[in-house]
């Protein structure tokens, strides 16, 4: 009943937006007419509009899978490269924090582990709104930045590399059982970004699954009680995504496929020097707008594979 309504409100929004721009149309005709400039700007106004609406409606219509309207939880690591890669981390958390405030997402920064000398080696954040996890999923695969090292004092060129990991947060009617005996939890002081508070008090929660290895921690929270709920959110999350590849694993063995690691792959390359282009290798979506991608302008290559994949199914 749910997917229903999902899918009748949907109707009923194309129907308006359509309405709104028969309407318009109309006006712009009798201005035409009349020789009538005056309501040139609000006419234009409202064809962006209408057209940023439509864009996006057409972005909806694309996610179809069984989490696509679920929260995301995405998570960063820094590649080899030392200082490097971890700089490239803290730009892509950067990234992905704008991407999410542009869409009005709740974001939220879970667990922070800061880089040595600079940067960040890990990050996990989470984004709460509808479709998050829709939109995010696009994203997961290795990031490749080249550019002159700021860290190099010979200005040489450097490749670094980041993963990106997303996965759905689990709603209500599909939480895990978690036998609370198969759980072992540790409390340890808070590292990073976190202000006064930071290393005053045991307040970070580091989770163990014991049966499946699982490792997850939250340290962004004042309270233990807060870090332990986030991360049984994440540990919620990341059960399930487990039960999901070994479901496609079974699948693929039963059909006789060979499935690609998809975390492996690199999936975009963000070159600064000795050009200025981001490409997404997955689809040949690219840009020469580097500086707009980096502050979360990254709607053209979500909006890219999401077509790519739904053709392929």
């Amino acid at each position: 009943m749910q997917e229903l309504a999902l899918h009748q409100g949907k109707v009923r929004l194309y129907a308006e937006l359509e309405q709104r721009l028969e309407e318009t149309a109309t006006l712009w005709q009798l201005a035409t007419e009349e020789d009538d400039l005056s309501l040139e700007s609000e006419i234009e106004r409202e064809i962006k509009a209408l057209q940023q609406r439509f864009e996006a409606l057409k972005l909806e219509i694309l996610l179809s899978g069984p989490c696509d309207r679920n929260n995301a939880i995405l998570t960063l690591h820094a590649g080899a490269g030392g200082t490097e890669a971890q700089d490239w981390v803290q730009m892509l958390y950067r990234l992905y924090v704008r991407w999410g405030e542009r869409h009005g997402y709740k974001v939220e920064t879970l667990d922070f582990l800061s880089g040595d000398e600079a940067g960040i080696k890990s990050v996990t954040l989470s984004f709460s709104g509808e479709n998050a996890y829709g939109y995010a999923k696009s994203e997961k695969g290795v990031h490749r930045l080249v550019r002159i090292s700021p860290f190099d004092a010979s200005a040489r060129r450097h490749t670094s590399f980041a993963s990106v990991d997303v996965i759905p947060e689990v709603s209500e009617d599909n939480e895990i059982t978690i036998d609370p005996e198969d759980l072992r939890v540790d409390t340890f002081r808070s590292g990073g970004a976190g202000g006064q508070h930071v290393n005053k008090t045991d307040s970070a929660i580091r989770i163990t699954h014991l049966p499946s290895g699982i490792v997850v921690q939250c340290q962004s929270e004042r309270s233990q009680t807060q870090n332990k709920a986030s991360a049984m959110r994440v540990l919620q999350a990341r059960l399930l995504e487990l039960k999901r590849r070994e479901q496609e694993v079974e699948i693929s063995e039963i059909r006789g496929e060979q499935q690609e690691i998809a975390w492996g792959s690199q999936i975009r390359s963000y070159v600064f020097h000795p050009y200025s282009l981001v490409k997404d290798h997955r689809t040949n979506e690219e840009t020469g707008n580097v500086s707009a991608v980096m502050d979360g302008e990254i709607d053209a290559f979500i909006a890219a594979y999401l077509q790519k994949t739904k053709i392929v199914k």
